[in-house]
C-alpha cells in the first residue's frame, strides 16, 4: 500500500500546475478566486488579527525562528554528522526565492485592488506564504528530528497541528488584508509542500540507512579430529 507521504510531491506539483495554468490564461478558477478574495477581504475578521498573522510571513520574523531551530539542532545533536540536518534546512529555505521569484515574474499577476502600498504585478505565488511555510516547517522538522527514539505521538501531533493552524492563519491574514489572492497562497503552499517533503526525506534518510540488521553470530567450527 502506497504511503500518502509518497504521493505528496506529485499532488502538490499537479495542483500547482493547474493553478498556474488557470491564472495565466484567466480561466474560470481565477475568476472564482478573485471573487473569493474580495469576500474574505470584506469579511469581519479584525484587521489587527489579520495583520498579525500576515506579518508572520515576513522574513524578519520567520528567518530568526528558523535560525534558532538550526542553532538548537546543532547543540542538541550528538551524531557524527550533526551539521547535516541544519544545513539541509538552511538550504531548503534558500531555495524559496529561487523558485518563487521567477514564477512571479513570468505570471505577473496583479494584486488585489486597493492593496496597501499600491498596485503592481508579481503576486503569484505568495512569497510571504512560502517563507512562513518553509521556515516554520523546517524548524518543526528539526525539532522533531531525532537520531534516537521518536518523541511522544501527542507532542508530535500538537506541534504539527500548531504549525498547520499557524500557516492557515498566515494565508487568511494575507487575503484579509488585501495583500494576496487566495490562489497566490495555495500556489505557495504547493511549492512549500514539495520542498518540505524533500527536506523530510533528507532528514530521515541517514537514520534509515544507519539502521542495519545485526549480523548473525557465527559459531566457530569445531576442529576436525
Amino acid at each position: 500500500m502506497t504511503s500518502p507521504a509518497v504521493l505528496l510531491p506529485g499532488l502538490c506539483t499537479l495542483l500547482f500546475a493547474l493553478v498556474t495554468w488557470q491564472i495565466a490564461v484567466h480561466g474560470p478558477l481565477r475568476a472564482l478566486d478573485e471573487r473569493l478574495g474580495r469576500a474574505v477581504a470584506a469579511s469581519g475578521i479584525p484587521h489587527g488579527v489579520a495583520e498579525f498573522f500576515a506579518d508572520l510571513g515576513n522574513t524578519a520574523v520567520a528567518l530568526p525562528v528558523l535560525a534558532a531551530a538550526v542553532i538548537a539542532s546543532l547543540f542538541r545533536a550528538r551524531a557524527p554528522r550533526r551539521w547535516l540536518p541544519p544545513l539541509a534546512a538552511a538550504l531548503t529555505m534558500a531555495v524559496v526565492p529561487a523558485l518563487v521569484v521567477p514564477v512571479k515574474n513570468a505570471i505577473a499577476r496583479p494584486g488585489p485592488p486597493g492593496m496597501p502600498g499600491g498596485a503592481h504585478d508579481g503576486f503569484f505565488p505568495s512569497g510571504h506564504t512560502a517563507t512562513a511555510a518553509v521556515a516554520y516547517g523546517a524548524a518543526v522538522l528539526l525539532l522533531l528530528h531525532r537520531t534516537g527514539p521518536p518523541p511522544p505521538s501527542r507532542a508530535r501531533t500538537v506541534t504539527i497541528t500548531g504549525y498547520v493552524l499557524l500557516n492557515v492563519g498566515v494565508g487568511i491574514g494575507l487575503v484579509r488584508r488585501g495583500y494576496h489572492w487566495p490562489l497566490d497562497v495555495v500556489g505557495a503552499w504547493c511549492l512549500s509542500g514539495v520542498l518540505l517533503w524533500g527536506l523530510a526525506l533528507l532528514l530521515t534518510g541517514p537514520v534509515r540507512r544507519g539502521r542495519r540488521r545485526p549480523r548473525a553470530s557465527r559459531v566457530p567450527a569445531s576442529p576436525g579430529r
